[in-house]
Order: structure tokens, then sequence, then C-alpha cells
């Protein structure tokens, strides 16, 4: 991504009010707070697994933490992340050469390539989802009772939202 691409990214905010703006600032310092709670183990591990950002995002996706339906083919990847098709094939590239991918072909296609997810993948995807869970549990852990219930409350009332739903069933059963 060139600077050029950055600066339209950070002009493409829709228009908001000043109570969207105040929330939006406030959401963003939780999460940098819990992105940095945990000493940064979770970059840590990425960082030690080699792999970029673009591969991590497309593992996680394959590995159903997306809304995504664990195959894909790697221009519907691409298109889901904003990234050139040729980007995104090198990143699968790499993840099948490290074993976290693989390209199967489509039962009713045979002409078409999709991408799943390994077993040796969703381990380093539950690795992630575990060293992010322990870090947000030992956050919660410092908030006072009253703080944890609105805090609860606060999300519970996005729980009407599919896509944050979906997650969350998702993660709940991860831990099981």
């Amino acid at each position: 991504m060139q600077a050029s691409d950055v600066q339209t990214i950070a002009g493409q905010g829709v228009e908001t009010t000043a109570e969207a703006r105040e929330t939006a600032a406030r959401i963003a310092a939780l999460l940098r707070h819990l992105f940095l709670y945990d000493r940064g183990n979770q970059l840590r591990v990425i960082e030690e697994s080699g792999l970029s950002m673009t591969q991590c995002k497309a593992l996680l996706e394959l590995g159903g933490l997306g809304q995504g339906t664990g195959r894909w083919q790697v221009s519907d990847l691409a298109a889901a992340f904003g990234v050139s098709v040729p980007s995104m094939s090198r990143a699968v590239d790499c993840l099948v050469k490290k074993g976290l991918a693989t390209r199967v072909e489509d039962p009713d296609d045979r002409r078409v390539r999709r991408v799943e997810i390994t077993s040796a993948g969703n381990e380093f995807v539950e690795t992630l989802t575990a060293i992010r869970r322990t870090g947000m549990e030992a956050f919660a852990s410092t908030l006072t009772p009253a703080q944890r219930r609105k805090l609860d409350a606060a999300v519970d009332s996005l729980m009407d939202r599919e896509d944050i739903a979906q997650t969350f069933e998702h993660l709940k059963g991860s831990e099981a």
C-alpha cells in the first residue's frame, strides 16, 4: 500500500455527526488500549509466524472469524480485503507453502480452485484467538463490577446485529 492509498482511505470517511465522531473516538481509545494491554503478545505471535497482515487476515477469514464460509476463491478474498488478486494470490501461496491453507477443487466447478484452511492453520487461528481472549480477560478483571455491568450492557445492546452476534457465537464456541 502506498502513501496515496492511505490518504485516500483516511479521506473516505462518511458524513458523521459530532456525536458519532465522539463515539468513534471512545471506541478507538478502548480498542487501542485493549490491543496493547497484553504487552503486544498477539502482535509478537504474528511477527514470529512470519505472516504478513494480508496473510493473517486471510487466515482468520478462512478460520471462520469473518463472515465467510471457510472456502474462498482467491478473487473473493482479495475483494473482501481490498487488495489486488495477484497480491492475495501471493499471500495464499505463502499460506499453502507454510501448510496453513490448501487449494482444493470446487465440487461444483472443477475449473475453480478454492482456498481452505488446514488443521495447522486452524491451530494458528485458535492460538491468536486464545491470546486475544486472555488479554481481554486480563483487562476485564481490572474493571469494577459496575464498570463490567455497564460494558456488558453496552456490548449486549449490539448483539441484535447479525454480524456481531455470529462472531460472538463463534468465539464463545471456541472456548469449549
